[in-house]
């Protein structure tokens, strides 16, 4: 049997490689996980109340492109947001998760070619591993630009050589960045919006990290397009209530952009979407105009970012991040720390270069580990602190 050439260099997703390194080896101690990015606060209480309220949806077939009240309900967290006026019917559109999205706009809105070429994606990297996945589906080069402490540890997209920017369709950013923490200044994105502007490609800007921050919140791709005068299409937002509201598995998403394109993307979820059931969407909709527990939520982390300075204040290289719930730890090799911590501790890290692209000696992750601090706070602080003292002593 015949399988597509095209994903037939993919490299195994991290969690399977995680699981290959560790899983054979017994832990050195009590497990503590902080591997995944899946958030471990509460959401609101009143959310299973409202889904249960509204059961008998399960019943009908969900609106494929999100209710009136949830699409409403995006359109106004955008505008309360970022300050962007977003009509619910031509501008916004939920999304099953944002990888979704992520994936499915490359399908509707890369094209086959730019200025006669097969087309390029600009990624990040380390990076989202959809983005890679989406380029390759869209016949499209992936093309990936180290995000490292020489560039704030975000991709420098100014930098590429003319020939690279003639093709390049789309570029994805991530803000805050996952892994690093790193946000987007209002200058960065200016000045990758002018970029996209002359060489005239698509911005995807996940900012699905932008709820979780230290002190200001981090300033919107949309905002500055907004202020720039920018073509209303050239900037495409994604987020979710998956961080911003501990609800993961909800599976609430949004995308925002022109018209034109939510207008392809819609008509390919048309033929390939998978909706949220009608109950869930009840329930997005008032998560998404409720700011309360946000704010709580966000209280919470900022404790443990307070936690997490205090325990690798010592530490040469520790970069405290500025936003999102991961921290990016130097060490001499991703994998060989992984595996240390593991066996003499029980605590759980991924290692940077799962998260990258590059040869050995190459990729930017590879003397890297990623730690989420999703745990409960007290757990949290014994596994830092374990790591701490394994890794740094």
């Amino acid at each position: 049997m015949n399988y597509p050439e095209r994903f037939s260099n993919l490299p195994e997703y991290a969690f399977p490689r995680l699981r290959a390194l560790l899983d054979h080896h017994q832990p050195g101690g009590d497990i503590v996980h902080m591997t995944i990015g899946e958030p471990k606060h509460d959401f609101p209480p009143w959310v299973t109340d409202v889904i249960m309220e509204n059961a008998a949806g399960f019943q009908g077939y969900p609106p494929n492109e999100g209710s009136p009240e949830l699409r409403a309900a995006i359109a106004d967290w955008v505008n309360r947001r970022y300050g962007v006026s977003m009509d619910a019917d031509t501008n916004v559109m939920a999304l099953n998760g944002t990888r979704e999205g992520l994936y499915n706009a490359a399908m509707a809105l890369c094209p086959e070619q730019k200025n006669g070429q097969q087309p390029i994606i600009l990624c990040p990297n380390p990076f989202y591993q959809v983005y890679m996945v989406a380029s390759i589906s869209v016949g499209a080069q992936p093309y990936f630009v180290s995000a490292t402490a020489a560039t704030s540890h975000l991709p420098d997209y100014t930098s590429l050589p003319e020939e690279v920017l003639n093709r390049t369709a789309v570029a994805y950013i991530c803000s805050p960045a996952n892994p690093q923490g790193a946000v987007a200044s209002r200058d960065y994105w200016a000045e990758l919006i002018q970029l996209a502007e002359k060489y005239d490609f698509r911005i995807f800007a996940d900012e699905c990290y932008s709820e979780i921050y230290r002190d200001a919140a981090p300033v919107g791709a949309l905002t500055v397009a907004q202020k720039l005068g920018a073509d209303p299409e050239r900037v495409t937002l994604f987020n979710s209530l998956s961080k911003r509201s501990n609800l993961a598995g909800l599976r609430s998403g949004l995308i925002a952009s022109g018209p034109e394109t939510i207008k392809q993307v819609k008509l390919l979820r048309s033929y390939a979407g998978a909706p949220l059931p009608a109950p869930l969407q009840t329930a997005a909709a008032k998560v998404w105009a409720d700011e309360v527990h946000v704010q709580e939520n966000r209280a919470l982390y900022q404790e443990k970012y307070a936690i997490a300075d205090e325990v690798f204040a010592g530490v040469q290289g520790y970069m405290p991040p500025e936003a999102g719930f991961f921290l990016w730890l130097p060490v001499e090799n991703g994998e060989e720390t992984a595996l240390k911590l593991w066996q003499e501790t029980g605590v759980r890290v991924l290692p940077g270069a799962y998260l990258s692209q590059g040869d050995p000696g190459q990729n930017p992750g590879e003397q890297f580990i990623r730690v989420a601090m999703v745990a409960p706070k007290t757990e949290m602080k014994r596994g830092l602190i374990t790591l701490r003292d394994c890794v740094y002593s």
